[in-house]
């Protein structure tokens, strides 16, 4: 069984995206599955046809450089036009028997005219969706006209793909609540490699020395700092924090769009050198800042992306046995169980982040259980080994439908 993979981006870049996608492909490679790969014309990078990255060899759709480009919606729909045609190439060239389109809706809907035209069958995967996601970056805003008409194509292509996926069942019930059948949807929830993310390592010394972190209390944040993180909440509440715990110190492992403004924060608060900025780190270095931190924080704040969508960090966390911190939207609800795999507090609330942070702190005499509640709580319900098989059954009941499936072996 050969599968296309149809991407937003990929590798090398680093985001959440790219990590679920990549656990993925390793562990349907593992399951015997042939896969390809090819990703937008968003993929931003200097363009070639065809790029191998660590072993994944991925084709490429061209960037797309006319002025209409610019102008909303006429240029998604070129984006969406030039994918379909780069679709198109590749189907002929890699043969596959099934098409497996990831969010966002740019990337179903070309995928969808393509397998009409190709009789191929096709796989709509909804990480989140672009109206929303949109709204929370602040590229749109929510009940305007571009997130209705994108909210309308959303569904034009849940209706029209063979099966859906999701990630978590927020997505799941916004899914059904417009008119898909519970059987059409199936939900490939977030995980982790319990092999890769372990905990019991000891802290980096020379790298907790060079931090300035030596003999200091450590909460802190390993991401993208976009705005619906909530991280200027982290900032507002350390001082309270520190005064009851001066021993205190955040670190801050990441970068983006909201970076300055948390640096500016930290400045005008006075807390710049209570607060350690390290900035982006390769991958493979994660697993040194986990380390050096005793308490995982993630603020986020309550919208609709982060009501519906989970995210991949605190499961990371959990896998690590560290102690986790989060608001109570959605996403973080489903993920966590409050005083057993990790602690939540009232999003928005600086005060109620402040005091969650303190509590916990004080009571380091229940970290044990809680570390091992959520290390336990990732081995038996989110890896990868077994989120992937849930893809079994949608592709053979998709492959079933084609005269040739009895030369495809699904497992």
């Amino acid at each position: 069984m050969r599968i296309l993979h149809i991407l937003d981006h990929s590798i090398p870049l680093q985001s959440g995206y790219t990590f679920r996608t990549l656990s993925i492909l390793k562990e349907q490679r593992a399951r015997g599955w042939d896969t390809a790969h090819l990703t937008s014309p968003k993929h931003l990078r200097p363009y070639r046809p065809v790029e191998t990255v660590d072993g994944w060899t991925f084709y490429r759709t061209p960037p797309v450089a006319q002025p209409v480009t610019y102008l909303p919606l006429f240029r998604e729909l070129v984006l969406m036009r030039q994918l379909e045609r780069r679709l198109d190439q590749v189907i002929g060239m890699v043969r596959p028997d099934l098409l497996h389109a990831h969010s966002p809706v740019l990337d179903a809907v070309p995928t969808i005219r393509a397998g009409r035209r190709h009789g191929l069958p096709v796989v709509y995967e909804v990480r989140a969706f672009w109206e929303d996601a949109a709204a929370s970056h602040g590229t749109g805003r929510q009940g305007g006209l571009r997130y209705r008409l994108s909210r309308a194509l959303e569904t034009w292509a849940l209706r029209r793909a063979d099966a859906v996926t999701c990630i978590c069942a927020g997505l799941r019930q916004d899914i059904l609540a417009r008119g898909i059948a519970a059987d059409q949807v199936t939900t490939i929830p977030n995980a982790v490699n319990v092999e890769a993310f372990r905990g019991g390592h000891a802290r980096d010394a020379e790298l907790s020395r060079s931090l300035g972190l030596d003999g200091r209390a450590v909460i802190g944040f390993i991401g993208s700092f976009y705005s619906y993180e909530g991280l200027h909440l982290a900032l507002e509440a350390l001082p309270s924090v520190l005064a009851d715990r001066p021993d205190v110190r955040l670190l801050m492992v990441g970068g983006g769009p909201e970076d300055a403004r948390l640096r500016d924060l930290a400045a005008n608060r006075a807390i710049v050198d209570k607060v350690v900025f390290v900035g982006r780190v390769p991958h493979d270095e994660i697993r040194r800042y986990y380390d050096l931190i005793d308490v995982l924080i993630y603020p986020r704040l309550s919208n609709r992306l982060t009501e519906l969508v989970t995210p991949l960090k605190p499961l990371e966390a959990m896998a690590m046995e560290k102690i986790v911190v989060a608001s109570d939207v959605g996403g973080h609800r489903e993920l966590i169980r409050d005083n057993e795999t990790g602690n939540l507090f009232a999003a928005g609330r600086a005060d109620a982040l402040a005091v969650a942070i303190l509590r916990v702190l004080a009571e380091r005499d229940q970290w044990p259980r809680q570390r091992a509640a959520g290390r336990r709580f990732v081995e038996q319900e989110r890896t990868w080994r077994n989120s992937v098989a849930r893809y079994a059954p949608v592709y053979q009941r998709l492959l079933s439908k084609r005269p040739e499936a009895a030369r495809l072996h699904i497992t």
